[in-house]
């Protein structure tokens, strides 16, 4: 029976999580918080509480969403060499983000445009993926490096913010974000579960990068509400994390999973992604 462990078993890990237990596996995970999730065999784990040597053993893959410290990878810091040393393991993913290639003004990069990250939790991703891609090539573990949009989806969307009255259209010309419905996810990572190449990297994103106050403009229309105001970004309310997302804008290329993985995106844009997930709460 494949087995794979989830390092942080949140919103994507979980999605995963769902369809890999429906044909089968046994899945584990961690969690901050003790209890975790119910279903799964959960255990906690953090910098301060590695696992135990029994909670790796007969694990087969291991997904990786757990976020750098200021100190670096936890994960990889408290477990490489376990990690290592597991003889089955057939696969690892590494979840990162868009944020080790910086801003580019709007234009276009993929998976071998130079890393360039402009903040601090960029720079703290570059060197992340790095340590993971030298446990590949020098004790050769089966890394897989999965650079990630902004996800979206049931529970996770504009309707939210919309629906509690906290949502804001910030108007900033030219600036647009790309993202990624999290059964879209989902089907990246089982795609290469299914096809591994060890030291591989993938964008993950959707067909179309667009402007953030458009696709809230657009949830509120299926809403059938009055989309909010414009609001300048220059005199926005942002908290310092919400506005750091405004200093990149690039859009990102999503060839490479359909020409190897043979994805096809069920969500190729944010508006199939939003009228699914709303057809799906009326329903």
């Amino acid at each position: 029976m494949p087995h794979m462990l989830c390092f942080g078993l949140g919103y994507s890990a979980r999605t995963l999580a769902g369809r890999l237990s429906a044909d089968g596996w046994r899945i584990s995970g961690t969690s901050r918080n003790p209890a975790g999730p119910a279903e799964y065999d959960c255990r906690r784990f953090d910098r301060d509480h590695p696992l135990e040597a029994a909670a790796l053993a007969g694990v087969t893959h291991i997904l990786v969403s757990v976020p750098p410290d200021g100190h670096g990878d936890p994960v990889f810091d408290r477990h490489r060499d376990d990690i290592a040393g597991l003889s089955d393991l057939r696969w690892l993913g590494y979840l990162s983000t868009s944020g080790v290639y910086g801003d580019r003004d709007g234009d276009w990069v993929d998976e071998g445009s130079e890393l360039r990250p402009s903040g601090e939790r960029g720079r703290r991703r570059v060197a992340a993926e790095a340590g993971w891609l030298d446990l590949w090539r020098d004790r050769g573990v089966p890394v897989h490096i999965f650079r990630l949009a902004g996800i979206y989806g049931p529970g996770r969307s504009p309707f939210d913010a919309l629906r509690a009255g906290t949502a804001k259209r910030i108007d900033r010309p030219g600036q647009v974000f790309s993202r990624i419905h999290v059964e879209d996810l989902a089907s990246v990572l089982q795609a290469s579960i299914a096809r591994p190449r060890p030291g591989a990297i993938y964008n993950v994103f959707d067909n179309e990068p667009a402007a953030p106050a458009d696709v809230v403009a657009y949830a509120a229309r299926l809403l059938g509400m009055a989309a909010p105001p414009l609001l300048p970004f220059e005199t926005a309310e942002l908290s310092p994390m919400a506005r750091s997302f405004y200093d990149d804008n690039k859009r990102v290329a999503n060839a490479l999973i359909k020409q190897e993985l043979g994805v096809k995106l069920r969500y190729p844009d944010y508006r199939t992604g939003l009228a699914a997930i709303l057809a799906a709460e009326r329903a």
